[in-house]
C-alpha cells in the first residue's frame, strides 16, 4: 500500500518530468508543477518536451491513465517532491550558489501543506539548504511547525534526497539507483524512505540532510577532480609532443591505475556546477577541489588556442564543429564546454563555423547572432577545411578517413 495519496512534483524538467512519470506509473496520482506554461501544455497532450530515452512512451501512458497531469500553479498533496534548478552564479571570480529556485518552490509549497504532508528537496544543493528551506516554508505558515523547529513533534516532515542519475540512462537509474535519504529528524527520513521505495529497487540508505547534501557534492567533486587529472595531463602531452591517448592506455595498463579520458571540458548541471557548492562553503579547506574545477573550466580555451593555431594555416578557414551537448547523444546544452568553445571561435572571428548537433532543430539563444550556422553532417564535411570533433556522438564516430586526409583535424575526445 502506498504511503502517500497524492504526490506533487515541483518542476518539470530533466529530473523532475521522469521522477513524475515513473510514480505515476507505479499507480500513485501525481500532479506536476513548472512555470513553462507551454512545458506544461506539452505534458498533458503526453508530450515530453525533453529527449530522454522511453519517456515518451511512458508519460503517454501515464497521462492517458489519469495518474500524471501538469500544471503552473502548486496544488495540495500528500508529498512534495522539489526538483528545481540550482545554478551558480559567477561575480568578480567568485562561484555561489543560487538556491533562489528552491526559495521560490518552498514558499509556493508551504501556502498548501496540511499536518502530516512530507516536503522533500531533490535539487543538488549547498550544505544546509534544506534547513533554510524549512526556514522560509514556516516564515509562509506560522500556524504549522516544521522539524526545525519541533523535531519528531513537527507537523511536516522535510528531507533532502539528491538526484544521481545520467541523462540518457534516467528511467532506469531512477529506479535502480541506491538512494541517500536524508532527513531532518530521524522520522523524516523514515517518511522520505517509505516513499522511495514505490519506485526504488536499488539500496535506500537514511542519513541526515546535511549528510545527504554533501554526499551528492561529494560525489561530483570526486568525478571533477579525476577528470581534471586526465584534463591536465592532455594539455602536459601536447606541450610534449606525446599522444596523450596512447599515454593513458599504456599507464592504465597498471592495475591500480585508471586514469579518465580527457575532453573539451566538463559540463552539464552537475560536475561542472555542484564542486563550487563545496568552495563557497568552506574556501580555505577545498583548495584540490577549487584547482580541479579552474582545471576543466580553463580546458575549453585551451581546444580554442589549438583551433585558432590551424586556422592561421588557411586563407579562408570554415571549420566544422562537431557536437553542442555536453556528452554524447542527448540534447542537454547546459555549461556545454562545446557551447563555450563555438561561441568563442565565433566572437573571435576564427573563421566561418558550421555546427553540427544532431539532436537539436535550432541553436540556443547565447548562440543567436554570431554568424553560426547549423548544418547536417554531410553538408558540413562537404564544405569545411578544419573539423572539430567535440563530442563522441555515435552519428560521428564512423567517418570515412578519406573525407578527413585534406582536412585539419582536431579531436577533443580521441575516437578518430
Amino acid at each position: 500500500m502506498n504511503p502517500v495519496g497524492k504526490i506533487s512534483v515541483i518542476g518539470l524538467g530533466y529530473i523532475g518530468l521522469p521522477t513524475a512519470a515513473v510514480f505515476a506509473d507505479r499507480g500513485v496520482e501525481v500532479v506536476g508543477v513548472d512555470v513553462n506554461a507551454r512545458a506544461v501544455e506539452s505534458i498533458n497532450a503526453g508530450k515530453p518536451h525533453i529527449v530522454e530515452p522511453n519517456l515518451a512512451a511512458l508519460l503517454r501512458r501515464v497521462v492517458e491513465a489519469g495518474k500524471l497531469r501538469a500544471t503552473t500553479t502548486v496544488e495540495p498533496a500528500d508529498a512534495f517532491i522539489i526538483a528545481v534548478p540550482t545554478p551558480f552564479q559567477d561575480m568578480e571570480g567568485h562561484h555561489w550558489p543560487d538556491v533562489s529556485y528552491i526559495e521560490t518552490a518552498a514558499r509556493a509549497v508551504a501556502k498548501v501543506l496540511k499536518p502530516g504532508d512530507l516536503v522533500i528537496l531533490e535539487s543538488t544543493s549547498p550544505v544546509g539548504t534544506t534547513e533554510r528551506m524549512c526556514g522560509w516554508m514556516a516564515e509562509e505558515r506560522p500556524d504549522l511547525t516544521f522539524p526545525t523547529q519541533r523535531g519528531e513533534m513537527s507537523d511536516i516532515r522535510v528531507a533532502h534526497c539528491p538526484e544521481r542519475v545520467l541523462p540518457g540512462r534516467i528511467l532506469d537509474e531512477v529506479v535502480n539507483n541506491a538512494r541517500v535519504i536524508g532527513g531532518i529528524t530521524r522520522q523524516c527520513a523514515q517518511a522520505a524512505l517509505g516513499l522511495y521505495r514505490i519506485i526504488c529497487e536499488g539500496e535506500c540508505r537514511p542519513t541526515n540532510a546535511r549528510t545527504a547534501e554533501l554526499a551528492k557534492l561529494t560525489e561530483n567533486a570526486y568525478r571533477d577532480v579525476n577528470i581534471a587529472f586526465a584534463n591536465e595531463l592532455s594539455v602536459i602531452c601536447d606541450r610534449l609532443k606525446i599522444n596523450v591517448w596512447e599515454l593513458i592506455k599504456l599507464a592504465n595498463l597498471h592495475p591500480r591505475v585508471n586514469i579518465l579520458r580527457p575532453g573539451p571540458g566538463v559540463g552539464g548541471h552537475c560536475i561542472a556546477v555542484d564542486p563550487w557548492f563545496i568552495v563557497d562553503s568552506a574556501p580555505e579547506e577545498s583548495r584540490l577541489i577549487r584547482i580541479a574545477r579552474e582545471v576543466n573550466d580553463h580546458k575549453p580555451d585551451f581546444v580554442c588556442a589549438k583551433v585558432q593555431e590551424k586556422a592561421r594555416h588557411l586563407v579562408e578557414p570554415v571549420i566544422a564543429c562537431l557536437g553542442l551537448s555536453y556528452k554524447k547523444d542527448v540534447d542537454d546544452l547546459r555549461e556545454s564546454p562545446a557551447v563555450h568553445i563555438v561561441q568563442k571561435l565565433a566572437r573571435d572571428k576564427v573563421g566561418r563555423i558550421l555546427v553540427v548537433e544532431p539532436h537539436i532543430t535550432r541553436l540556443p539563444p547565447d548562440l543567436e547572432g554570431l554568424g553560426l550556422e547549423l548544418a547536417g553532417f554531410e553538408d558540413a564535411f562537404e564544405r569545411a577545411n578544419m573539423v572539430v570533433l567535440l563530442v563522441d556522438h555515435m552519428n560521428f564516430l564512423e567517418v570515412d578517413r578519406d573525407l578527413l586526409k585534406d582536412k585539419f583535424v582536431i579531436d577533443t575526445v580521441g575516437v578518430w
